[in-house]
């Protein structure tokens, strides 16, 4: 049986997630289907305050990871109970996968519209223009259409990299601005922010690319949805299929890999770079 505790962190992870997703998500949705950002750096923008607020919202009782490869992460390198990780992880794809049924419940109409308008059909081939609302691709579908990029600009060995890259380095920030021996770090009241622009600049240089997910739960939960809501293959396995490892596989090895960076390479040098007072209380 669950302690509750634990509870309470899963609902936290939950509700973190939810936030995160609906309106990360969601301002891919308003971008895609209604015009209302204009350019990748606004969708970043309201994605770094969703992360933000959903770590002030969550973190006191779950640390909010809302991302399994930031948890997975902090098992290796951090020391977080092995045990609870599944728990976070399934929390965290609840979560994801109730806001992209809210987002749908709102957009459904606008979204039967967009296909009509672009000739669309659900679940067909070219249909994944509407299904990156939910799930991700890459080339970016917008992108590719708006540049006559080709479907295969991107390689999937390249939409790897690219995940793996933007993720390791979101995890690095991630450790730098919650290591407490980095005398540097932004304390409590800014981390969230600080972690909120980190995924602002990562997304402004892998979303043409992937549509940076830098989260298996950002991107299985709102793809899932999708393949129950009528996009069929379109979502799952998706037309090039490489779903699990572009988005899936590689976020995981690239918070590992951005973690293993910071606590092998940064952090022990921290010691020897303590403030005058510290060092005098050694």
């Amino acid at each position: 049986m669950i302690r509750r505790p634990m509870l309470y962190a899963c609902l936290a992870e939950i509700i973190g997630t939810f936030i995160l997703v609906f309106f990360g998500v969601g301002s891919v949705h308003a971008a895609v289907l209604a015009g209302a950002q204009v350019g990748i750096w606004q969708v970043g923008v309201v994605w770094a305050v969703a992360i933000a607020l959903a770590i002030y919202a969550t973190s006191a009782l779950s640390g909010a990871h809302i991302n399994p490869a930031v948890t997975l992460a902090f098992v290796a390198f951090r020391k977080f109970p092995i045990a609870q990780a599944p728990w976070y992880i399934f929390a965290q794809l609840v979560g994801a996968f109730a806001a992209a049924a809210v987002l749908y419940g709102l957009f459904c109409g606008v979204i039967a519209d967009f296909e009509a308008t672009h000739q669309l059909v659900r679940g067909q081939p070219g249909s994944e223009l509407s299904a990156m609302v939910y799930g991700e691709y890459f080339p970016n579908p917008a992108v590719a259409e708006a540049m006559h990029w080709s479907p295969h600009s991107v390689s999937t060995w390249q939409a790897m990299l690219g995940e793996a890259i933007g993720t390791a380095f979101l995890v690095f920030f991630v450790f730098a601005v919650t290591d407490p021996h980095n005398h540097n770090n932004p304390g409590n009241r800014l981390l969230p922010v600080m972690i909120g622009l980190a995924v602002a600049v990562i997304i402004s240089v892998i979303a043409p690319l992937t549509q940076a997910g830098l989260n298996p739960a950002r991107d299985f939960g709102p793809r899932l949805f999708a393949w129950f809501a009528g996009w069929d293959e379109v979502a799952i396995p998706g037309p090039r299929g490489g779903f699990f490892t572009v988005y899936i596989l590689a976020p995981i090895g690239g918070a590992l890999g951005g973690a293993a960076v910071y606590q092998l390479l940064i952090q022990p040098g921290l010691a020897l770079n303590r403030l005058p007072e510290q060092q005098e209380t050694a």
